[in-house]
């Protein structure tokens, strides 16, 4: 019994892990922008990426036990060097965008109390090849997961904010269609940031690292599941929060004082110092699990040793790679008068641009009778996960068909 329960809570970590770490810097301020521009409107979007979210995840987690390699590996031996590169290239970009957004959330939540961004950000990116370097990530995750949970006054400040309730559900429920650019932006950004690249690649290694056994896949699922309705709840009531709040005066984010302003029904005086110590650990927490994922990924697909438990002279690519990321990323923040809460936006719809590639080589790999056996995708798996590609595709071509002729301005 005791050995079954010390199993149970080795399995149990990677789904709720990555499912909080979602709601990272770009996370909060696309839900934040979204609920101050457009109010409830896209509430249903948020309702569908949730469901979509949990049968994209449930595809990787079932990939991963089913075959014990990581997801990079089984790319290259299934499409071959080419089709790698190009899966590696879309993976890099995404997670290289995602980085630099959350060293941008450091930046703004720092400056909530008066510290600069040329000291809170090279700080910041040191002490973290530290304690990845060291080996002390694990406890650090979860430490840092505990303080992003400040988040969750939102919830408290959504309802104290007396929201219209009727307009709330009825934008949760009843889709609300307009081929804007406004609308067609943040629902790309609103799935982009739910259902980003990263978190697929690094749900998929943290399994594989830990030997998952199959007889766990059950476990996993609901840990998932619950792991993606806790943390769209608080994106639920972070756009609900925007929306009764900066909405209905009509302010446009494009700072983090402007934002924080929603946690004003809950915390009153102390409302940026609470959104600024919530942001921070959402993006310290971002910062040590994008980049982390992309080394892995790219270490796995080109046959390099990695992991936190070697040591830099036994995994350089990876640890080489890793820095390389945080390096390019706090140059990219440190440069002047850049506008931090605009580039972490923009960056989560790059996210829902690039998803459907993604998507598209998990929904081939699920799929593979030879690979995956008895546990290969379902007709509804097949369903959800490829009509997310395709919805994401459509809209982003809508987008830039809109621009590019005119229709609306960028």
């Amino acid at each position: 019994m005791f050995s079954r329960l010390s199993d149970l809570f080795t399995v149990v970590g990677p789904g709720l892990v990555t499912s909080f770490a979602d709601n990272d810097a770009g996370g909060v301020a696309t839900y934040s922008a979204a609920g101050a521009a457009l109010g409830y409107q896209l509430l249903w979007v948020l309702l569908l990426s949730t469901f979509a979210l949990i049968v994209v995840q449930e595809i990787t987690v079932r990939i991963a036990v089913t075959t014990g390699k990581g997801l990079s590996d089984l790319i290259r031996e299934s499409f071959g060097l080419r089709m790698t590169l190009l899966a590696m290239g879309v993976l890099f970009i995404a997670n290289l965008g995602t980085t630099i957004s959350n060293f941008a959330g450091i930046a703004a939540s720092m400056e909530l109390f008066s510290i600069p961004k040329i000291v809170s950000v090279p700080t910041c990116a040191f002490a973290i090849w530290l304690m990845v370097t060291r080996g002390s990530y694990r406890i650090v995750e979860k430490v840092l997961l505990s303080i992003a949970l400040i988040l969750v006054a939102y919830v408290g400040a959504g309802i104290l904010s007396e929201p219209n309730w009727v307009e709330a559900w009825s934008g949760l429920f009843i889709p609300t269609i307009s081929f804007t650019r406004e609308h067609l932006f943040f629902a790309i950004a609103i799935v982009g940031t739910t259902i980003t690249p990263w978190m697929q690649f690094y749900l998929h290694s943290s399994i594989v690292e830990k030997g998952v056994h199959r007889r766990f896949l059950g476990t996993l699922r609901w840990e998932l599941v619950i792991g993606a309705f806790l943390t769209n709840i608080i994106a639920f009531f972070i756009i609900v929060a925007c929306a009764a709040t900066l909405h209905t005066q009509g302010v446009v984010i494009t700072t983090a004082q402007e934002a924080a302003k929603a946690l004003e029904p809950l915390a009153g005086e102390f409302a940026e110092s609470l959104f600024g110590i919530g942001l921070l650990g959402a993006s310290i927490l971002g910062v040590f699990a994008v980049p982390l994922s992309t080394a892995y990924a790219l270490s796995e697909a080109f046959g390099m040793e990695n992991g936190v438990n070697k040591k830099v002279r036994e995994a350089p690519f990876f640890y080489g790679l890793y820095f390389f990321i945080l390096f390019v990323s706090v140059i990219f923040v440190l440069i002047p008068y850049i506008p931090l809460i605009p580039i972490m936006i923009f960056i989560e719809w790059m996210q829902g641009v690039l998803l459907p590639f993604v998507l598209f080589f998990m929904l081939r790999l699920a799929n593979d009778q030879r690979l995956m056996g008895s546990a290969r995708n379902s007709f509804w798996a097949n369903v959800v996960g490829g009509g997310t590609g395709v919805a994401l595709a459509v809209l982003s071509l809508l987008l830039v068909v809109g621009v590019a002729f005119g229709i609306f301005s960028f």
